[in-house]
C-alpha cells in the first residue's frame, strides 16, 4: 500500500508522515522539483519535468486500488478514483465516486466565475481542524486498505 501525494503545495505533509511512520507504508513525494524526505517514514521523491500536470500524470499512472491518493488537484482525483485509488483532500474531504462529479463541475463553474471577474482570491487557509480533519481521514483510509478493505466513504 502507497501513499502519493501531489507534493509541491500540499500543506498536510507531517500528517501524511506521522501517518505512515505508524502504520509501515511508503510515501511517493510527487513533485517539479527538490524537497527534502522524511526521517519517520518510508519515502521516496518523484521529481517530474516542469511540463503542465507533469506531477499529476506520474501519480495517476502509478495509483492503482490498494493506494491512497492525496491531492486538492480534482482533475487528478477523478483520474485516481477511475484506477480504484482512495482519494483525499488535503482538507481531510474524502473525493469519491459519488461527490467527485459535483466537485467537477464546481471546479468548473469557479473558473468560469473567475474568468468573468465575479470571484477573486483563493481558498481559506488551512486550520489545525482541517489538518485534524485530515489526519483522521487518512489514518481510517491506510487502516481498512491494510486489512484489505475500502473506508466506509470510500
Amino acid at each position: 500500500m502507497n501513499i502519493y501525494v501531489d507534493a509541491d503545495a500540499c500543506p498536510v505533509k507531517a500528517e501524511i508522515y506521522k501517518v505512515a511512520g505508524r502504520t509501515g507504508s511508503k510515501v511517493w513525494l510527487v513533485s517539479n522539483g527538490p524537497l527534502r524526505l522524511p526521517t519517520e517514514c518510508i519515502s521516496e521523491l518523484v521529481v517530474v519535468g516542469s511540463e503542465f500536470d507533469a506531477a499529476d500524470n506520474w501519480i495517476a499512472e502509478q495509483a492503482g486500488a490498494n493506494d491512497v491518493v492525496v491531492t486538492a488537484d480534482i482533475p487528478l482525483a477523478d483520474r485516481a478514483l477511475k484506477n480504484g485509488a482512495v482519494v483525499i483532500g488535503p482538507s481531510g474531504r474524502p473525493f469519491t465516486n459519488a461527490s467527485i462529479g459535483s466537485a467537477l463541475a464546481s471546479r468548473a463553474l469557479m473558473a468560469d466565475l473567475r474568468a468573468m471577474g465575479e470571484v477573486q482570491g483563493g481558498n481559506a487557509p488551512m486550520s489545525q481542524r482541517d489538518k485534524s480533519q485530515f489526519l483522521q481521514v487518512l489514518d481510517e483510509a491506510v487502516q481498512a486498505l491494510k486489512r484489505g478493505r475500502r473506508p466506509k466513504w470510500g
